[in-house]
C-alpha cells in the first residue's frame, strides 16, 4: 500500500521509506512538503506493516524488503534514478540494496538516524518495546500511555485518534500494532538473546552494512537525532569514513523517531539537500 503524492514539475521522484513498526502515514507532513517544493513523493508501506499484506511464510529477511523496494522503485521511475529517503529500518533497508543492486540506481540518499553500527543497547532498547504487548491494548488510551512512557520527549495526545493509523482492532476488541510480530520473530533474535552472543552477531551485521555502505555512489546526507541512543557520534564518524562524501546533520531535541519528534526541522534538512544535490531531469 502506497501514498503518491503527484507533482507535474520534471524534479526526480522521491521514495520514502518508513522504520520498523511504522507505516507509511509517518510520513505524511513531510512529503506534503516535498511535494510543495516540486517532488513527486511516494511513501509506501513495508511488507507487514500498515496495509501491506503480511507475508504467509512469516519470513521477513532483507533480501524481500530489498526487493521490493528495486521493484518499487522500477515502478514509479523507471526512466531516472529517484532519490530515497529511510528511516531505521527503511534504511538499513537502502544500506543492503547497494549490495544486491548497481549503486546507480539513486538520485540521492538520506539515512534518518541508522547507520551501519549501530548502538546496541539502544537497539536492544527499540526491539524490546516492538517485541512487549503482543496481544494488544484493552483500550487506545492504555497504548498511547505505553507510547508517552516510551518516548518521553513527545506530549502524549489528548486526542488518540491518530493511534488508529498504527494500532487495529481485533475482533475480540483488542488493539494490536499494524505490523505482523512476526516481522521481530524472523529478524531480531541477535537483540533479544545472549548478550556475549549477539553481540559477535550484531558485528557480523553491521559489516554487512558497512560493505553496502562502501558503495553508495550518490550524494548522500545522515540525519541523525541528537538525544539518539541508536546512532552515536562515533558511528557517526565509522559511517563518514564509509561514505567520504557525505553530510551529516544532527536535529536538536529529538531521539531515534526523528521526523516524529520535530517534524520541521528534518523535514527542512531534507528539503535543503535535496534542492542542493540532485539534478532535475531535461
Amino acid at each position: 500500500m502506497a501514498d503518491c503524492y503527484r507533482h507535474a514539475a520534471t524534479r526526480p521522484v522521491v521514495l520514502l521509506l518508513h522504520g520498523g513498526g511504522q507505516s507509511r502515514h509517518a510520513w505524511a507532513t513531510t512529503a506534503r512538503r516535498l511535494h510543495s517544493h516540486g517532488y513527486t513523493v511516494v511513501a509506501y508501506d513495508t511488507r507487514g506493516h500498515g496495509d501491506s499484506d503480511w507475508d504467509p511464510s512469516g519470513q521477513y529477511g532483507v533480501e524481500r524488503f530489498v526487493s521490493d523496494l528495486i521493484s518499487i522503485r522500477g515502478h514509479v521511475s523507471a526512466d531516472s534514478p529517484p532519490a530515497v529517503v529511510g528511516a531505521s529500518l527503511g534504511g538499513l533497508i537502502i544500506l543492503a540494496t547497494h549490495l544486491l543492486a548497481p549503486p546507480d540506481l539513486w538520485a540521492a540518499v538520506v539515512l534518518v538516524d541508522i547507520t551501519p553500527r549501530i548502538e546496541f543497547h539502544g537497539a536492544r532498547r527499540v526491539v524490546s518495546f516492538m517485541a512487549a504487548h503482543p496481544d494488544g491494548f484493552d483500550t487506545l488510551n492504555d497504548a498511547a500511555d505505553i507510547i508517552a512512557e516510551y518516548n518521553p520527549r513527545r506530549a502524549r495526545p489528548e486526542n488518540v485518534d491518530g493511534l488508529h493509523k498504527v494500532l487495529r482492532q481485533r475482533s475480540d476488541g483488542r488493539w494490536i500494532w499494524r505490523w505482523d510480530p512476526a516481522f521481530i520473530s524472523s529478524n531480531f533474535d541477535v537483540l533479544q538473546g545472549n548478550l556475549m552472543t549477539s553481540s559477535e552477531e550484531f558485528d557480523a551485521i553491521s559489516g554487512f552494512l558497512a560493505e553496502g555502505a562502501r558503495r553508495i555512489i550518490a550524494p548522500t546526507l545522515l540525519i541523525r537525532g541528537a538525544l539518539s541512543d541508536v546512532v552515536s557520534q562515533e558511528t557517526v564518524s565509522e559511517f563518514l569514513q564509509l561514505v567520504p562524501h557525505a553530510e551529516t546533520t544532527d536535529v536538536t531535541g529529538t531521539g531515534h523517531m526523528v521526523a516524529g519528534d520535530n517534524n520541521d526541522a528534518f523535514t527542512a534538512a531534507v528539503t535543503d539537500f535535496l534542492d542542493r544535490t540532485i539534478r532535475t531531469p531535461t
